[in-house]
């Protein structure tokens, strides 16, 4: 069942978790997901980040996407993740997908404001829902999955009182907040603050707030930050990550074997490495949910 970002928002506000958002740039991954949240019989988001358009073009998975979604028996909501401009923005609007990130966090703060609220006025037309970011998180998604770990001093964390204002005069649905995490692989445990993610909930007045960087977060403190008003949780690497691991096997075990090494046997091993390990993670995150 397609869904926008507000009503799957609101799902998660009224029972107090968060819900998943996994990056679905190839079938396997799209496969995964679905398939994971209609067993748990849990809503979810699937996304497309504009830095995966190598992976597969927008034009081609984006349709598959939403007719997953259309067809899905639990709520599916079909995002843009970090999309960098308003045209790109616009191609996923009317590929039908139900919501769309603006990401001009790197940008001055009036220049990301202005374009976010194009990008709300964009999304309006067709009722999808919008999301923004605020901060930085010292290094944007690459969308590479052989990436090297990282660690770096540049982030800059979200002002709740600025985000309050954010909020207010663009109109947006959902606020990426920067708290401390960062995206990809971790060379050490983050060290995340979660008054941030409070201080900003009670300045914007309640708004959903969305964890990027997700990767190296413990359980417990993914809970933390759930409680605290974290309503969307961005997740990829390591589900990833998880594919390649079992690819990897595949063909490990065929030169054991000295058998033919194929392409699909693999895939399907990813596909149900990469199912199992979305489970996990969103079993973890809707934990304890009223």
């Amino acid at each position: 069942m397609l869904v926008n970002l507000k009503e799957i928002m609101k799902l998660a506000e009224e029972h107090s978790y968060a819900v998943g958002s996994f990056n679905t740039p190839n079938f396997e991954s799209l496969e995964a997901v679905i398939g994971a949240a209609e067993e748990l019989g849990l809503p979810v988001i699937i996304q497309f980040a504009q830095c995966h358009e190598h992976i597969t073009p927008l034009s081609v998975i984006g349709p598959i996407m939403v007719a997953a979604a259309e067809a899905a028996a639990i709520p599916v909501c079909v995002h843009l993740d970090h999309g960098e401009s308003l045209e790109y923005l616009q191609k996923a609007l009317d590929l039908g997908f139900t919501s769309i990130m603006y990401d001009g966090s790197v940008l001055p703060y009036e220049e990301n404001l202005q374009n976010t609220k194009k990008a709300a006025a964009m999304a309006a037309k067709t009722g999808a829902g919008v999301e923004a970011e605020l901060g930085s998180m010292g290094r944007r998604e690459s969308g590479q999955s052989g990436a090297e770990p990282i660690s770096d001093d540049t982030k800059i964390y979200t002002d709740p009182m600025q985000a309050g204002r954010f909020v207010e005069d663009s109109g947006i649905d959902a606020l990426a907040c920067s708290f401390g995490t960062t995206h990809g692989i971790y060379l050490s445990e983050p060290k995340l603050d979660f008054e941030v993610v409070r201080q900003v909930r009670e300045a914007t007045g309640g708004i959903p707030v969305v964890m990027h960087g997700g990767s190296g977060v413990t359980e417990e403190d993914f809970h933390r930050a759930i409680e605290k008003g974290v309503r969307k949780v961005n997740y990829f690497t390591y589900m990833d990550k998880a594919g390649g691991a079992a690819a990897a096997q595949c063909l490990a075990d065929a030169q054991e074997k000295e058998k033919p090494f194929f392409f699909t046997d693999a895939a399907m091993a990813a596909r149900k490495a990469m199912k199992e390990n979305v489970k996990e993670a969103m079993k973890m995150f809707a934990d304890g949910r009223e």
